[in-house]
Parts: C-alpha cells; sequence; structure tokens
C-alpha cells in the first residue's frame, strides 16, 4: 500500500503536467492581458477624472478679481492691541509681585508703542489722552511689504 500511493501520486502529477502542457504558454497570456489592459484603462480613466475635477471646479468657481465683493471682508472682526514693552521674568519673581510692584520693560521712556492687529504688528505710535481716555496717535504706518516678509 504503501508502493501505490507515490505511484498514484506520480500518476496525478503527471496528469496535471499534461493537462497545463495542453493548454500551453499562449493561452495563459492571453487570460492575463485582459485582465491587464482592463485594470490598466480603469487606472487611465481614474487619472483622467481625477485631472478633470480640479479643473471643473475651477471653472465653475473662479471669477475675475475684479468682480469679488469686499464689502464682507469690511465687516470682519479683529483685535487691535498697544504694547509698551515686554519683559521676562521667572514665576518666582512674578508670584512675588504685589500692588505697587514695578516691572522694568524692555523699551525707554518716550519709545514708540507698538500698534497690534491679531498679533501682527501694524504701526508705531505715541500715548494720547482725549476726553480722560487714552488712545494712541500713529507716527509710523508699517508697509505692507514689510508685513508680508515678517509672515513668511
Amino acid at each position: 500500500m504503501s508502493e501505490d500511493t507515490p505511484q498514484a501520486d506520480q500518476d496525478v502529477a503527471d496528469e496535471w503536467a499534461a493537462a497545463l502542457d495542453e493548454q500551453g504558454p499562449a493561452d495563459s497570456e492571453a487570460e492575463e492581458d485582459p485582465w491587464a489592459a482592463a485594470l490598466e484603462e480603469q487606472a487611465d480613466s481614474e487619472a483622467e477624472e481625477a485631472a478633470q475635477a480640479p479643473v471643473a471646479q475651477l471653472a465653475d468657481d473662479s471669477t475675475p478679481k475684479s468682480d469679488i465683493d469686499l464689502d464682507m471682508v469690511l465687516d470682519i472682526p479683529v483685535t487691535i492691541s498697544m504694547e509698551i514693552g515686554r519683559t521676562k521674568i521667572n514665576i518666582r519673581n512674578l508670584l512675588q509681585l504685589s500692588q505697587g510692584s514695578v516691572v522694568e520693560l524692555d523699551r525707554l521712556a518716550g519709545e514708540p508703542m507698538d500698534v497690534l492687529v491679531n498679533e501682527t504688528l501694524i504701526a508705531h505710535g505715541e500715548v494720547v489722552v482725549v476726553n480722560d481716555k487714552f488712545g494712541i496717535r500713529l507716527t509710523d504706518v508699517i508697509s505692507t511689504a514689510e508685513r508680508i516678509k515678517k509672515l513668511q
């Protein structure tokens, strides 16, 4: 029985080899080609769709810059702050501050203050008092080109 099993296995293997030889390599390549062609065609169509989608969206949404309505931008709220100066202290000294303490800043007396809009420097100015309220007189406005350089 042990002799019959290896012979039976060999016979089955020979039958499979004969069947595969009958198919031949041309048939297996012919079966692979349609799938490869179909997959390639699908990849090409997906690539075309991806390339056309942004163009179509841009064509629908784009408007000449002269037609843009700036009125909606004028109503956007911004935060304006004036900065007299800055300093760095450690937490120990910060905790020791009390009413009447003096904190030394990095600016000299009479130096212009910084005017910040949304934490971006846009101008320098000096303090004025109008009707018992503090204000600031702008003495130097930072140019747009300089502001853009600082953003980069």
